[in-house]
């Protein structure tokens, strides 16, 4: 997959092999809904022999046009490109959305954009609008679809238990710790992607070095101790994390500091410093709790590893199936 950051980019340097079938969306998450999208895409465009791109966003448009309100991504841009890439796609054409962008008409934004992509087929969600205030539809006023020349494919939405499956739900079910619910949605383990940070290296000192994690903004389950897997370099280590405060080394003001998040990985003695690592939650073991010295804490630590060990290895015998 070719990623491009603006539409003058994409006309110059990328060459769909003549028309596309495309969709566009955040696609925040890339669940099973975005998923059931993409697939049609890709397959579409793969039987006729065209391109297949998708149309993103970033910033995320609720940063923009609601900033007051923080909420967090479920994933972040170079995350939702890792799971876009691994779907198929051969193109994705990431669009900067700032307060202009928001105010392009629906007629303006097929005319300016999509004119320039060379469109066969539109597949998105049958609740999909856009343009200016969410005002436009594809097949709307007008049928741009007949005046342009192109194709729209409608998929219906996808739900479960009766609820239409939503970045917004599983984002939810993440902070309030219900990894199993969320894995489910998205159809693959909650996954967080994050860039390794120098840290005060005090792991190291008892005897279990970390590698201290910036999660770019995502969606973060709650505080405590995971056994996780973490994919670096193309490879799967197994370890475990904790999310919290590190009470028993940070004593004071725990209410005015942001959670920390540090992986000890197994049987790994690599330096990688800014270098990006992608955590996949496999089952939480403990809360997080305050420790009378390191030497008790580190007598945890060690039950805690021996535990996610034993948890690793009776999934490999199950045949690898992990859930959290």
């Amino acid at each position: 997959m070719r990623t491009f950051y603006s539409l003058s980019e994409f006309s110059k340097f990328a060459r769909p092999a003549g028309k596309s079938v495309i969709s566009i969306g955040v696609f925040d998450g890339v669940h099973r809904g975005h998923q059931k999208i993409i697939k049609t895409v890709v397959g579409k465009a793969k039987a006729r022999g065209f391109s297949s791109v998708l149309v993103t966003f970033h910033p995320h448009p609720a940063t923009v046009l609601n900033p007051s309100k923080k909420v967090p991504l479920l994933i972040s841009l170079p995350h939702r490109l890792r799971l876009l890439e691994e779907m198929g796609l051969d193109y994705t054409l990431v669009l900067h959305f700032d307060r202009k962008l928001s105010q392009m008409s629906a007629r303006r934004f097929i005319e300016k954009i999509l004119g320039k992509i060379s469109v066969s087929e539109i597949v998105v969600g049958s609740n999909f609008l856009f343009g200016r205030g969410g005002s436009g539809s594809l097949t709307g006023s007008g049928k741009p679809s007949r005046i342009h020349g192109y194709k729209v494919s409608r998929i219906d939405t996808l739900t479960s238990s009766g609820k239409v499956i939503s970045s917004t739900w599983i984002r939810s079910l993440i902070l309030a710790g219900r990894l199993g619910d969320a894995s489910g949605l998205l159809s693959r383990p909650v996954t967080v992607l994050g860039t390794v940070m120098k840290g005060e290296k005090r792991g190291r000192i008892i005897g279990y070095p970390t590698a201290n994690i910036n999660p770019h903004h995502e969606a973060i389950p709650p505080s405590g101790v995971y056994a996780v897997k973490i994919k670096f370099s193309g490879k799967i280590y197994h370890g475990i994390l904790n999310i919290g405060m590190r009470p028993t080394f940070d004593r004071d003001s725990l209410n005015d500091r942001e959670p920390t998040i540090e992986a000890h990985i197994f049987n790994f003695h690599k330096m990688i410093y800014t270098n990006d690592i992608e955590v996949i939650f496999v089952k939480k073991l403990r809360k997080e709790k305050r420790f009378k010295d390191t030497s008790t804490l580190k007598k945890q630590i060690k039950k805690d590893e021996i535990r996610a060990k034993h948890i690793f290895c009776h999934a490999e015998r199950r045949g690898g199936g992990m859930s959290p």
